[in-house]
């Protein structure tokens, strides 16, 4: 099945709507995505799983990285709505329903378009370095999020960081944390 993610903005609130699988390969346009919306200034975000089949670390991570953002500047809230007993049981498992509201129901997106990356394309070799510091970021930001999630995906990290590697270190946005203790 293809996955898509859906984007649109309400008045205040920020919606996002998956379509299938909420995975690495998407994650990276969640990260973008949001970030333009923080930095517009927008602090209210809903995430629509109604058609969502399945979810992955790195997608869970880049929404709870969202989530403490949000704590950090004091203001706003991510919530989940839609939620199927299968991505509760995913988000609970990694303690993210303490960062964000997880909701069965709840209102309908607006009319959401396409995410589209802006119409320059990046070389394969800048794609895969963004893509494995998508996954970083969103692995801290689980290990951020549950003081449990630390031992889970320290292994995950470290073998992320030593891919990183293979690229010059001038081109890194990802400072290094310690992950030996809870955030």
């Amino acid at each position: 099945m293809d996955s898509s993610i859906q984007v649109g903005a309400s008045g205040p609130t920020v919606w996002v709507k998956v379509e299938g699988k909420g995975s690495f390969l998407n994650s990276g346009n969640l990260k973008e995505f949001t970030r333009e919306m923080l930095d517009r200034g927008y602090r209210e975000f809903v995430v629509d799983l109604a058609d969502c089949t399945m979810m992955d670390s790195t997608f869970m991570g880049t929404m709870a990285t969202v989530a403490l953002r949000l704590r950090e500047l004091g203001q706003g809230h991510l919530q989940v709505v839609h939620c199927s007993n299968r991505c509760q049981e995913l988000l609970a498992g990694l303690r993210l329903d303490q960062i964000f509201d997880v909701r069965a129901n709840g209102a309908s997106p607006p009319e959401c378009g396409a995410f589209e990356r802006p119409p320059w394309i990046q070389s394969t070799a800048n794609q895969k370095r963004e893509q494995i510091e998508t996954m970083v970021e969103a692995h801290e930001a689980l290990s951020e999020a549950a003081p449990e999630n630390v031992l889970r995906f320290k292994d995950v990290i470290d073998f992320l960081r030593q891919d990183l590697h293979q690229f010059a270190p001038e081109t890194l946005h990802i400072p290094a944390k310690r992950l030996d203790k809870p955030a």
